[in-house]
């Protein structure tokens, strides 16, 4: 298979109005997003109190227990908000 050039053509030329070589600010914005949660994501696997927290966590024991746990005292609607009205007064 040949390829032959028939014409010399120019490379089509781009509008200069809709093509800018500076970053608008919304590209701006979004990159600085994009650093401060990569930022943010490097700090947390480098901290070690979270590390510890994310393996407690993660523990199905320890998961379980969370999902289960409850408060002793459990209120009803009624005496919750006959509560919340007594003391806002």
């Amino acid at each position: 298979m040949q390829i032959r050039t028939i014409a010399n053509s120019p490379p089509p030329v781009r509008d200069a109005s809709t093509v800018s070589s500076a970053p608008s600010a919304e590209s701006r914005r979004i990159s600085d997003d994009v650093a401060q949660a990569r930022h943010t994501a490097m700090s947390a696997l480098t901290n070690d109190r979270f590390r510890v927290m994310l393996e407690q966590i993660t523990d199905p024991a320890s998961s379980g227990a969370l999902m289960t746990m409850r408060g002793d005292n459990v209120v009803d609607f009624k005496s919750a908000q006959s509560s919340y009205a007594d003391n806002s007064e």
